[in-house]
């Protein structure tokens, strides 16, 4: 296949309809035939990857350090940059550019090989000796470094030009990729109006990547219904929708906030919420809803001696600490899933052992932070910060306030309140991306133990083979797969060097030994092209 370097190269001399037909839509392997039929115009390209986000990102920075021009590659995404949609998320849950974001020193997503880190990054830029030492001391004298947001997309924007990534990327939507007869697949891109002659373009290639982040927001039924019955969408918010005027309102108004969840977001929400208290004199009181309360040594399944099923004694090397309500826990997943034993663990480890196993390193956790446990600790001495442990039964509209009934252990308790800002972090089933149902309908593709996309250890679609070909999935969408982390940056690039790795096998790329490593760590350190 000859790849087309220039876009408009793809756009015809007439405008035609170019849309899919019931046929395609119907058909799990496409002919070049039945897609010129359609009048969609086709672009050879050997490397696809769908969504334009981190993952996207780092599975292609691997790539150009691994020797793959650009005009063998695209981008086909929605977004601007790779790290927009992570930008905002961090921004409307109260993680501004200012703010450290929950990441590990060495997990650079602009840098592969991890050095110099974040942490030794910032330090020697001002000879800071209070990083240095925190970093030497970490995390038994200090609490776990973590890179500054902005630092962070900072980086992302230098290598995201040293690589050319603007020369890869197609703005467009997809919602389709379909294996092709003789091997490859079709990948659909519906552009923006006006960008090309056709409603669709069909991308041909022998490999394509599918990293296109969470699924979607889940709202909880009770929370869900009163936002549509009501048609409130300003006092019941998810923490990750834009909800600045909640804060805004809280300042000028005193006001109840009920905070429900029990994780890093959770968190983070209550520290701006304090944070409000202390710097601009706002009276709220805050109503903390747990639906599981830790108060002790703690695993995935709750407290040490849970009765529930799983639960009694942890085991010793999976314990973690906890206290007033939370689980503390420096990162996402503890840090041997990144290289060391529980790494080893799952990719031994099959269905329903691999989703205990799961069970047991994941649930809801956050790191411990002196500065908002001290705030914590003030807000209940003073009687502003309360903690309430059970589930809502019902809400309902009491004048300008929400009347919650929430069910606890003493029975059901009314707690009324102005605004409810949900930290739950639920997110949607799989199916209802329509990339990712049509992949599971007619790509081949299926559900791993814990319910997402069923990758193998080289984070290739199980069941989509087509011919000499391969579709690849990295990030939220593979949770559950024998790699553990997968939704981290330290994950993502993990998921990026198998998939090189697979690659290379393949014969697509060159191999990163130790003289092409050495030699574009230096390339990477002057800013120059790979």
């Amino acid at each position: 296949m000859v790849p087309t370097t220039d876009p408009s190269t793809y756009l015809p001399a007439q405008p035609i309809s170019g849309d899919l037909t019931d046929q395609m839509l119907q058909t799990d392997f496409w002919t070049d035939d039945l897609v010129a039929a359609a009048g969609i115009p086709i672009v050879d390209v050997p490397f696809v990857t769908v969504g334009g986000g981190i993952g996207s990102f780092v599975t292609v920075d691997y790539l150009r350090i691994a020797g793959v021009p650009t005009s063998q590659m695209r981008v086909l995404s929605t977004l601007d940059f790779p790290w927009q949609t992570y930008e905002y998320l961090t921004r409307v849950s109260q993680v501004p550019r200012p703010e450290r974001i929950r990441s590990d020193s060495a997990s650079r997503p602009d840098n592969i090989w991890g050095f110099p880190s974040y942490g030794f990054a910032e330090g020697m830029k001002k000879f800071d000796l209070k990083v240095l030492w925190g970093l030497f001391s970490e995390p038994i004298f200090s609490d776990y470094y973590t890179p500054k947001a902005g630092n962070v997309f900072e980086q992302l924007e230098r290598e995201s030009k040293r690589i050319g990534y603007d020369e890869m990327l197609v703005k467009g939507l997809v919602r389709i990729v379909r294996r092709r007869y003789g091997g490859g697949y079709f990948t659909i891109l519906t552009p923006p109006e006006g960008a090309s002659a056709t409603k669709r373009v069909a991308f041909r290639s022998q490999y394509v990547h599918i990293a296109v982040g969470y699924p979607g927001l889940k709202f909880l039924p009770e929370l869900q219904k009163y936002r549509t019955e009501n048609n409130d969408y300003r006092h019941i918010v998810n923490a990750y929708e834009a909800h600045e005027h909640v804060y805004e309102r809280l300042v000028q108004t005193p006001s109840t906030v009920l905070v429900r969840g029990g994780g890093i977001v959770a968190s983070r929400i209550l520290q701006r919420l304090m944070d409000d208290r202390e710097k601009h004199g706002a009276q709220t009181n805050i109503v903390h809803l747990f639906r599981t309360y830790i108060n002790g040594t703690n695993d995935g399944y709750g407290n040490e001696g849970d009765p529930r099923p799983g639960g009694g004694k942890t085991r010793i090397t999976m314990r973690r600490r906890g206290g007033n309500g939370w689980a503390y826990q420096g990162f996402n997943y503890p840090k041997s899933v990144w290289g060391g034993q529980l790494k080893a663990q799952v990719r031994k480890l099959d269905g329903e052992q691999r989703a205990e196993l799961y069970k047991r390193m994941g649930g809801t956790n956050t790191p411990w932070r002196k500065s908002w446990q001290r705030q914590m600790n003030q807000g209940r001495a003073e009687g502003w910060y309360h903690c309430v442990v059970g589930t809502v039964d019902s809400m309902e509209p009491s004048g300008e306030r929400i009347l919650n009934q929430v069910r606890t252990a003493q029975g059901v308790v009314p707690v009324e309140v102005d605004f409810v800002i949900d930290c739950t972090g639920l997110e949607a089933d799989i199916a209802e991306h329509r990339l990712l149902k049509d992949l599971l309908e007619h790509g081949g593709a299926s559900r791993n133990p814990v319910g997402r996309l069923n990758v193998d250890r080289n984070f290739e679609l199980i069941g989509t083979q087509s011919g000499g070909g391969a579709v690849y999935a990295s990030g939220a969408t593979t949770l559950g797969g024998y790699f553990p982390g997968v939704d981290t940056f330290l994950g993502l690039q993990v998921a990026a060097q198998e998939i090189y790795g697979d690659l290379q096998k393949r014969g697509f790329c060159k191999r990163i030994g130790p003289v092409r490593s050495t030699g574009q760590w230096w390339k990477w350190l002057a800013g120059s092209a790979p």
